[in-house]
């Protein structure tokens, strides 16, 4: 019903910063909770952020606390992440997803294709 398209990755140094960005197109996200994971290789896929459908909450993983931001813009319906201080733990694939009661229940029905995100020391 919602498809996402994530961009924005690349490749960066430690402590430098990058913006991700996830276009939803077929229908608002004004109702979806959105957040990001990540997955490096060889690990599980891990939470990273997300946000209410308003923007109102948003909930962090903790060793992203304070470097990271999730942001949105119903208008133009897409959601994003900053990432400053880049650490190389930070390299992975980053997905954004949606659902309707994901901030809540942690079910998320939508998710992207991916962007990457490399971080060298």
């Amino acid at each position: 019903q919602v498809q996402l398209v994530e961009s924005g990755g690349g490749l960066v140094q430690a402590g430098d910063s990058l913006r991700l960005s996830c276009y939803a197109s077929g229908r608002s996200i004004r109702s979806y909770a959105m957040g990001w994971f990540r997955q490096a290789p060889g690990k599980e896929r891990e939470f990273v952020a997300a946000i209410t459908g308003s923007g109102s909450s948003t909930n962090y993983l903790d060793s992203v606390k304070g470097r990271f931001t999730i942001s949105r813009d119903n208008a133009k319906n897409t959601v994003y992440l900053q990432m400053n201080s880049l650490k190389p733990e930070g390299t992975a694939v980053y997905y954004c997803a949606g659902g309707r009661w994901a901030f809540i229940s942690d079910k998320y029905d939508n998710w992207g294709q991916g962007t990457q995100v490399t971080v060298s020391s």
